[in-house]
């Protein structure tokens, strides 16, 4: 559905971060901030996230069919390509400002936006890593989790490995049964505490680092578990030699006309924010 971006809600405003939560982050590796998107902002946006995430779910087969990755969440990327809306949302300075300052970087460019809805019914989201699937040479990378709909814990919100970015990168492990194995033993043996996001208003957000080991339960409930994430990156980061059949992958899919070396500044890579 066509819409005049202009119209939109512009979400350019800034969010204002202390430094102990910044601390906490650079510390931890993820971070839960409340209201970030107002219920006004997300009357706007939440409607024409679900009408893409609705035509692909009709693609699907149903979930008992699916396997685990199929059934942690349908999952629907660079919906910032698609619409209007969805871009606004998606591009928006707000949330760009939140991920540099957490970092402690002078700009960030958009890697892409997912959305995460899972079902109700809904299977875990194994232990991973997301920069597994990253060809990114660096380690300022950040994800923020918003649920577009208040979600209680019991509806799989985020679990995080606290200290487990500090590690780095954990090896060729995509989200699988055999991640969710592998790490949880991991966490279990190297004693990094897992801290549960816990029940979420629509608007909070999570922000977690590309190395944080994190995963989800399953959805308990009888309502579908909505959340839009979004992905960035340092300005002047550059493309490493892929490592992995995913990373491979990413670097064709995202970085179009790219190659190891050049910097990570592709036409789908938008410089969203800069000090």
């Amino acid at each position: 559905m066509a819409q005049n971006a202009a119209a939109l809600p512009a979400m350019e405003d800034a969010y204002p971060l202390s430094s102990e939560q910044v601390g906490q982050y650079q510390r931890d590796g993820h971070l839960v901030l409340r209201g970030v998107a107002s219920a006004e902002e997300l009357a706007v946006y939440r409607p024409a996230i679900g009408r893409l995430v609705a035509q692909h779910r009709a693609k699907l087969p149903p979930l008992e069919e699916r396997n685990t990755y199929g059934k942690a969440f349908i999952q629907i990327g660079n919906l910032w390509e698609l619409d209007a809306a969805c871009a606004r949302f998606s591009l928006a300075k707000r949330f760009a400002r939140i991920a540099a300052e957490l970092m402690g970087v002078d700009g960030v460019r958009m890697y892409h936006d997912q959305a995460l809805f899972k079902e109700a019914g809904g299977g875990h989201t194994p232990w991973h890593q997301d920069q597994h699937y990253w060809p990114l040479d660096t380690h300022h990378t950040i994800t923020m989790w918003m649920p577009l709909v208040p979600v209680a814990e019991a509806m799989g919100t985020m679990n995080f490995a606290s200290g487990s970015h500090s590690v780095g990168y954990l090896g060729d492990m995509p989200i699988s049964d055999k991640s969710e194995e592998v790490f949880q033993s991991f966490v279990r043996e190297k004693g990094f505490k897992v801290v549960s996001a816990g029940a979420m208003a629509a608007g909070d957000a999570t922000f977690h680092s590309g190395w944080t080991l994190h995963s989800a339960p399953g959805n308990q409930s009888d309502r579908c578990r909505e959340v839009m994430t979004i992905i960035w990156y340092a300005d002047g980061t550059r493309l490493m030699k892929p490592d992995n059949a995913n990373r491979e992958a990413d670097l064709r899919r995202w970085h179009p006309q790219q190659q190891p070396g050049d910097l990570a500044a592709s036409v789908l890579n938008p410089l969203l924010y800069k000090k």
